[in-house]
């Protein structure tokens, strides 16, 4: 008994590494399969729109009340549908003024059309700006 505390200890205070950590793994940033030879996490998508300042990033999510309701409400109306696939629930909502933007990637048109529908139907939304991009097989 003395003998594993000890080990536990010295784990604690020297910060000794198990075995199992030194495996090799992707940190968060690296590729990892994503779309079109893309990160996973969408960054170099991220990074070309943010750079071309022409299509609208989070950054443009307005903070009015009623915006960041129909936001969580669309993402809501896409998240409850267990038909669409992981992408569909991870696309982008952003909402000004009541005029939603849609953006990321989706596996297929009929699902992207699908998401849109979904937006469409949450009271309050005047517009869908449908910017989803299919998947390339």
């Amino acid at each position: 008994m003395k003998r594993s505390a000890f080990v536990a200890a010295a784990v604690l205070v020297l910060g000794a590494v198990p075995a199992w950590a030194g495996e090799e793994r992707a940190a968060p940033h690296e590729k990892r399969g994503g779309v079109q030879g893309e990160d996973a996490d969408d960054t170099g998508r991220n990074v070309r729109d943010d750079a071309s300042g022409a299509k609208p990033t989070a950054t443009d999510q307005s903070n009015d009340p009623a915006d960041v309701k129909l936001t969580a409400d669309v993402r809501r109306a896409i998240t409850d549908d267990d038909s669409l696939s992981t992408n569909a629930h991870n696309v982008k909502v952003i909402t000004n003024g009541g005029n939603v933007v849609l953006r990321g990637p989706v596996d297929s048109a009929e699902e992207r059309d699908k998401v849109a529908a979904k937006a469409k139907q949450v009271a309050g939304v005047k517009r869908v700006d449908n910017q989803l991009e299919v998947n390339q097989p």
